[in-house]
């Protein structure tokens, strides 16, 4: 599976471009601020059918502008796909496959698989537990339906609780009945939900430490830990003893909403102890190790989303990925940096088909690779 050509309209700093694109490597360059990101963003967007970069549509449209459109066509086993997505401030967006909308968006989740690499991605190291669940969950989701479909049904059902616990505390009462209920829709969501993050982590960890063993050198030891309260204790025990607390602080204190993966150097954690470029390297060997697995369980090989992955690694580090990249376990690759340098490295070597654009004020213009 490739992305044949895309067209932006009104798309953060994106006027409107048309591009085509090479089946293997595509490179975006230019200075910082011109719009190699958003154009990026773009095109996980077809994929998941949202930003990665932005909560709310509202923030995609650009500038004095009243809304965006995004639609890219797709090789699929040589059948073309078309994706389309239209936005306009104030109405419900609209995305279609083949002129067909979706009535819900999560059954488009997973059918063009895509992992993305970007500076942000600190947040999964820096950041609290939150980014961190939302890892976990967006791999799962991409192969597994029932996964998505019991994670959205069990944040619903979270909601409600949570809603009854602080309508308890407002007026006053309590209705155990009530509140049984919910906790039998949290207790099977739940616990399906932690089975299937504890299962993921056990295959996905070794594919990890391989990586960033290449990338290191064998020089560092890393580890990926499932944190849950749900380990040694079965999720209904858990709400049981937990409802007292749950009464008071007006809002649901145990469950898989509240898990985390614990990143490891060593024995410490990254956070603590890790340098900007272990840093990266960690967080580099993550997605690589999504994309394997993705590969693995897809019948489409994912496409690679690397933007200005580059920065703050040394000359080894950059030289591992470059060798990594290159090679042809890879399918469609879109690489961001400001430094051409890299991208003259990697064709340099694999002499691979690829195609070159500059980004200047969210103008796009493809530009000859032997210039």
């Amino acid at each position: 599976m490739h992305l044949k050509n895309l067209s932006v309209i009104n798309y953060k700093n994106i006027g409107q471009t048309d591009l085509d694109f090479s089946a293997k490597f595509n490179c975006f360059i230019g200075n910082n601020g011109m719009g190699k990101t958003n154009i990026l963003d773009t095109i996980y967007y077809l994929s998941f059918c949202k930003s990665y970069f932005s909560s709310s549509d509202k923030q995609n449209v650009k500038h004095d502008e009243a809304f965006f459109m995004l639609q890219g066509a797709y090789d699929r086993n040589g059948e073309e796909e078309v994706l389309y997505c239209g936005y306009k401030s104030g109405q419900k967006k609209k995305f279609k496959r083949d002129d067909k909308e979706y009535q819900k968006l999560s059954e488009h989740i997973g059918l063009f698989p895509l992992v993305i690499i970007s500076p942000s991605d600190q947040n999964l190291i820096q950041g609290g537990s939150e980014a961190r669940r939302k890892f976990m969950d967006g791999v799962i989701s991409q192969y597994n339906k029932a996964f998505l479909q019991d994670l959205i049904a069990y944040n619903r059902t979270l909601l409600q609780r949570n809603q009854l616990l602080k309508q308890f505390a407002s007026e006053r009462y309590f209705d155990e009945e009530t509140l049984i209920i919910y906790d039998q829709q949290l207790i099977h969501y739940g616990t399906r939900i932690y089975e299937s993050r504890a299962s993921f982590i056990d295959t996905f960890l070794p594919i990890f430490q391989q990586h960033y063993q290449f990338i290191c050198k064998g020089q560092e030891q890393v580890d990926l830990v499932y944190k849950s309260s749900m380990h040694h204790t079965p999720y209904e025990q858990l709400l049981k003893e937990s409802r007292q607390k749950d009464l008071a602080m007006g809002y649901t204190t145990m469950g898989p909403h509240k898990d985390d993966l614990e990143l490891k150097l060593g024995d410490y954690l990254m956070k603590k102890i890790g340098s900007q470029g272990q840093n990266k390297s960690f967080l580099i060997s993550l997605k690589f190790a999504q994309f394997d697995f993705m590969k693995h369980l897809s019948q489409a090989t994912p496409i690679l989303v690397l933007d200005d992955i580059f920065d703050k690694l040394d000359a080894q580090r950059v030289e591992q990925i470059i060798d990594l990249v290159s090679k042809d376990d890879f399918g469609q690759i879109f690489i961001s940096d400001t430094n051409r340098e890299h991208i003259d490295q990697i064709f340099h070597r694999k002499g691979a088909e690829y195609k070159i654009f500059q980004l200047n004020q969210g103008e796009v213009s493809e530009i000859d690779p032997k210039a």
